[in-house]
């Protein structure tokens, strides 16, 4: 545990940015934390540097990423209907199923150190769903859980029509995170038909722009979820 605690979290917006980079980006600032905690380890408190904190903000293009605990099958697509899409597929290290990113996506990476905050995975998922639950609830959008499912959901308690708007899947090692959440602003929807989203068959996915029947800021949305997410972790956010 850090006997130094730091509560700055940087935010950078990479914009429409390849899979593969901004994974690339995100384990190399994963890597250089963990290497920091590794090493504080072995210093006095005199010498202890403070751990660094990030959070990413991005679109992607259309790509299909499978977590460690997904079936393959959950791809309907073939190769050659991958190239005629233009989508990418990634296996990849977090957990969940399989998921879709592309344009009109509010991508979400927080790279935090867990020990300048909290050190509870259930309760660090609890809270990116309750950022996005106030986002949304700022555009009288409501929307909460679904037990025993990840992620935020509109008509979570009758569950008439139950469907997801936001998706989530984490990766963590000695309390530093990465990976993090999608949020369906303006998304192409059709694009999740060639899979079975988070491995959910009976349920359906949106985004706000079907919800409120037009399209809405990326860039509104993203400063007021980044309010929220700040208010919550007790953030000290800049730019």
């Amino acid at each position: 545990m850090n006997t130094l605690i730091n509560k700055q979290v940087t935010f950078r917006d990479l914009g429409l940015i390849d899979y593969q980079e901004a994974w690339d980006y995100q384990e190399r600032i994963f890597a250089e934390t963990l290497a920091l905690k590794t090493q504080n380890r072995i210093l006095s408190d005199a010498e202890k540097v403070l751990t660094p904190n990030i959070l990413l903000f991005c679109q992607h293009p259309h790509v299909y990423t499978l977590g460690k605990s997904g079936k393959p099958e959950h791809l309907l697509l073939s190769t050659e209907d991958l190239t005629a899409k233009q989508a990418k597929y990634y296996k990849i290290n977090r957990g969940g199923d399989i998921t879709y990113h592309g344009p009109g996506q509010i991508v979400g990476y927080p790279i935090l150190d867990l020990d300048n905050f909290f050190t509870d995975i259930h309760l660090y998922m609890r809270m990116l769903e309750e950022a996005i639950i106030r986002t949304l609830a700022d555009y009288q959008i409501d929307a909460g859980r679904i037990k025993g499912l990840t992620g935020v959901w509109l008509d979570h308690e009758a569950q008439v029509n139950p469907r997801k708007i936001c998706a989530l899947g984490v990766k963590a090692s000695r309390w530093v995170t990465m990976h993090g959440f999608a949020l369906n602003v303006n998304t192409d929807l059709s694009y999740f038909g060639n899979i079975v989203p988070c491995g959910i068959e009976d349920k359906a996915v949106t985004s706000m722009q079907k919800e409120l029947g037009r399209e809405v800021s990326i860039g509104e949305v993203s400063n007021i979820l980044k309010t929220h997410l700040a208010d919550l972790f007790q953030m000290d956010l800049t730019d």
